[in-house]
């Protein structure tokens, strides 16, 4: 998977579980929680979303590392390589 095609796919699902949040207002280092407000069952919701589509397991001790685009698209490059 290329990293524009991770990009989409957790833009696509993030916007799914929030679906206030338009995707063009989601820049590459914006924080999700901090910038975005999304809420804490939100990322839940994300983290699982991500897992359905990707097969992915981001363990709760990794969810720092998903917290923007750039850093997501980082770790899940890294667990799908």
């Amino acid at each position: 998977m290329t990293d524009a095609e991770i990009r989409k796919a957790f833009i696509e699902e993030l916007t799914k579980v929030a679906p206030d949040i338009d995707p063009s207002d989601v820049g590459p280092d914006d924080h999700l929680q901090d910038d975005l407000e999304i809420d804490s069952m939100d990322f839940l919701n994300l983290v699982e979303a991500l897992h359905k589509r990707l097969g992915v397991n981001v363990p709760e001790t990794d969810y720092p590392q998903i917290a923007t685009l750039n850093l997501a698209a980082k770790y899940l490059a890294a667990r799908l390589g």
